[in-house]
């Protein structure tokens, strides 16, 4: 699952590769884009979380705000490397939690991906200015394993 915030700020221009890979799994049925629909208690988390937050707590991204809110409605996991803004609902909420590396670590266990191929997935990714952690693949693998 999807939220349609998150499809909408990385549907960018700048990101051709992500729209055709997400359109085609939508095409194959095999992830969904999910709105947030007013007058649900997901919505009125999502509001919350992203205009008008609790004491103590900041304004998130809308796409990070989504993410959370449909997580936390339909027992979801929160995929997100922006640990800065999410990490306290995170534990506030008891959501489970994967960054790119816990998924790439995943996909290299389950030798779906090489450790040169993930190497090259995470220094796209660095080239792109994400904030992932480790200098290179190879290096989250160590500290993983360490």
């Amino acid at each position: 699952m999807i939220p349609e915030q998150v499809y909408d700020e990385l549907s960018y221009p700048g990101l051709p590769s992500f729209n055709i890979t997400i359109d085609t799994l939508f095409a194959q049925k095999q992830v969904v884009i999910e709105a947030i629909k007013a007058g649900t208690e997901a919505y009125d988390l999502y509001y919350t979380l992203s205009r008008v937050p609790s004491k103590g707590h900041v304004v998130i991204g809308k796409g990070e705000a989504a993410c959370i809110a449909l997580a936390k409605t339909t027992g979801g996991i929160v995929a997100s490397n922006n640990l800065k803004d999410i990490s306290s609902y995170i534990e506030e909420f008891g959501l489970k939690h994967v960054t790119t590396g816990d998924i790439l670590v995943e996909a290299y266990e389950g030798k779906h991906i090489t450790e040169d191929e993930g190497n090259t997935i995470w220094a796209g990714m660095r080239r792109k200015g994400r904030q992932i952690g480790a200098e290179t693949f190879s290096e989250y693998l160590v500290s993983k394993y360490t």
